[in-house]
């Protein structure tokens, strides 16, 4: 895996992003396969262990030097679900990056055999991943620093 990530992240023109979806542990951090990461998104859901996780890895992310750390809070059913992963964040000192809510429109595209986005294009769920990637983009661009060259 570190092999990899190492081409992928030297290999590119420049312009290309590479995204990694990782196991939620702290494992990947100490084998050194983050070694070439500019951003980290770590995905939680309202639930203690989740977000527990998110506090434990936020904090091993900026001694490895990641420049950009946020979580996102995903399927997000109500207004408590939201607010308590916002307070758990707050408290943490990790930025919520976006609030993907539940969204039936998943499983429907799912039995279907589509893509979300190709299903229902103006789903919440996409509408929300649209701003993380555009965050993502302006924040750690092509070259790591959120501006282009």
């Amino acid at each position: 895996m570190r092999g990899l990530l190492g081409e992928l992240a030297t290999g590119s023109n420049g312009e290309a992003m590479t995204i990694t979806d990782m196991e939620a542990s702290i494992e990947h951090m100490s084998r050194g396969t983050i070694r070439h990461v500019d951003a980290m998104l770590m995905v939680t859901e309202p639930y203690f262990r989740s977000l527990e996780t998110v506090g434990r890895m936020a904090p091993l992310a900026e001694e490895l030097g990641i420049k950009h750390i946020w979580a996102v809070a995903n399927k997000v059913r109500s207004t408590r679900d939201e607010e308590i992963i916002r307070s758990y964040c707050a408290d943490h000192g990790v930025e919520l990056a976006a609030v993907v809510p539940w969204d039936e429109a998943i499983q429907e595209a799912d039995r279907e055999g589509r893509a979300l986005m190709d299903y229902q294009p103006a789903a919440p769920a996409v509408v929300a991943v649209e701003g993380i990637a555009d965050l993502v983009e302006g924040k750690a661009g092509s070259n790591g620093r959120g501006d282009q060259e």
